[in-house]
C-alpha cells in the first residue's frame, strides 16, 4: 500500500529515475499497465529471470510456460553467481543438450530439441558468499514451471517402469503422474478391483505439476494403482504404481543388538547382529566401537536392508549391520558398541561377549 502514492507520482516526475534506478525500466502509460506493474512487483521472485526470445527481446515469465515439444529456449538470470535448478534427471544422464555459462552480469541456461521428459520446474537465485561459506539470496530468485508438450507423450517419461510410493498418515503421499500437456483430464484407477478412485479436490486432489496428491493416507489406500490421460485423442496410460502403507513413528533408530553366544572359546566365530526397524524411505548408517579396534584387529562388517510386510498391509524397512570375528582371541573380549543414525538423530546399543 506503501508504494501505491509513489507509482502514481512517477509520471509527473520524471527525475525521479535517475534517483531510484531499480524503477527505471517502470513506465506506466495507463491504468492496464500500472495493474500489469503492480503484479509483476508482488512477483518478487520472478524478477531477476527472463526468457530470451528472437531478435535478442527479453520476457518476464509467469509461473508456468508451455512450449512444444522439440524446441529450444534459453533463459536469463540477472547476477554474477546464480544458482540453477532443473529437473534432476538431466544431471543424472549428464544431457548434453543443456547447457549453462556464467557471464559477468548474468548467468545463461540453454537447453535445445528439448522433449516431454523435460518438463518440470526451472529456478534460479543469487549465491551470497563470504569466503567458502555461501548462501541462498531470498530476495533475489526465480522460477517457473515449464510443459513441453507432445500429444505422443501425455506423461512426463520416468526411467522405470513400476514406482513405490509410501503412504504415511503423518504426510501427504503423491503419486507422480504429471503431465505434459496442463489442459490434459486425468484420472485415477485401481487395477484391482478394477476401479476408478474418486478424487473430492481436498483429500484427494490432482495438481499437474506434481500428479495426485493423497492428503491424509490411510491403509486402505494400499494396492497398484494407475493414471489416465486424456487429451484431444486416445487416451493414455501411465506406469503403474504400487502404494505401500507405513506406520512407524519417526525418530531416532529403533535399534537391537544381539550377538551368536555371549561367552566365546579361543578361534571360535562371533558375529554380532544390529537391527533396526524404521520407516522404508528412511535411510540409516552404522558405526562399531569393539575391543580390538585401536589394535587394528581384522574384522569382517557387511551392511543390508529390506522391506517386510508386518501385518494389515504395514510396510517397515529392516537395516541390519553384522560385525564378524572369525577368529575369537584375548583382545576380542569386551563390549561391542553400534550406533545407528538417521536424519532424526542416533542410537546406542551394546552387548559385551565374554571368554569361555
Amino acid at each position: 500500500v506503501i508504494g501505491q502514492p509513489a507509482k502514481s507520482k512517477r509520471p509527473k516526475e520524471p527525475g525521479e529515475n535517475k534517483i531510484k534506478p531499480v524503477n527505471k525500466k517502470v513506465k506506466p502509460k495507463n491504468a492496464k499497465m500500472k495493474e500489469r506493474e503492480s503484479v509483476d512487483s508482488s512477483l518478487k521472485s520472478q524478477s531477476i529471470l527472463t526468457q530470451v526470445m528472437d531478435k535478442g527481446h527479453f520476457q518476464k515469465l509467469a509461473a508456468t510456460l508451455s512450449l512444444a515439444a522439440g524446441q529450444s529456449i534459453e533463459l536469463r538470470c540477472k547476477g554474477s553467481n546464480v544458482t540453477w535448478s532443473y529437473p534432476s534427471y538431466l544431471d543424472t544422464f549428464k544431457d548434453s543438450r543443456l547447457s549453462i555459462k556464467q557471464l559477468d552480469r548474468h548467468s545463461q541456461l540453454i537447453l535445445a530439441n528439448s522433449t516431454a521428459a523435460d518438463t518440470g520446474e526451472y529456478s534460479c537465485w543469487l549465491q551470497l558468499c563470504s569466503g567458502n561459506k555461501c548462501r541462498k539470496d531470498e530476495t533475489k530468485t526465480g522460477s517457473t514451471y515449464i510443459f513441453f508438450t507432445d500429444k505422443e507423450e501425455l506423461f512426463v517419461p520416468t526411467p522405470s517402469y513400476f514406482e513405490i510410493v509410501y503412504l504415511n498418515p503423518d504426510k501427504p503421499a503423491v503419486i507422480p503422474c504429471r503431465v505434459t500437456t496442463p489442459s490434459a483430464k486425468v484420472t485415477l484407477h485401481r487395477e484391482f478391483p478394477a476401479e476408478e478412485i474418486e478424487t473430492d479436490g481436498t483429500d484427494i486432489f490432482y495438481d499437474a505439476k506434481k500428479g495426485f496428491v493423497f492428503q491424509h493416507p490411510t491403509s486402505d489406500q494400499k494396492g497398484i494403482v494407475y493414471c489416465k490421460a486424456e487429451s484431444q485423442g486416445a487416451p493414455q496410460i501411465s506406469i503403474k504404481y504400487h502404494l505401500l502403507y507405513v506406520e512407524v513413528p519417526r525418530g531416532p533408530p529403533s535399534t537391537t543388538i544381539a550377538v551368536s553366544s555371549g561367552r566365546a572359546g579361543l578361534s571360535d566365530g562371533v558375529h554380532v547382529v544390529c537391527t533396526v526397524l524404521g520407516e522404508p524411505d528412511v535411510d540409516v548408517s552404522f558405526r562399531w566401537q569393539y575391543p580390538g579396534q585401536e589394535s587394528g584387529r581384522p574384522v569382517i562388517i557387511q551392511n543390508f536392508w529390506r522391506l517386510i510386510n508386518r501385518g494389515i498391509g504395514h510396510t517397515t524397512r529392516i537395516s541390519k549391520s553384522v560385525l564378524l570375528v572369525e577368529d575369537f582371541e584375548d583382545t576380542d573380549v569386551g563390549n561391542y558398541v553400534c550406533i545407528a543414525q538417521n536424519l532424526q538423530g542416533e542410537t546406542t546399543v551394546a552387548t559385551k561377549v565374554e571368554l569361555k
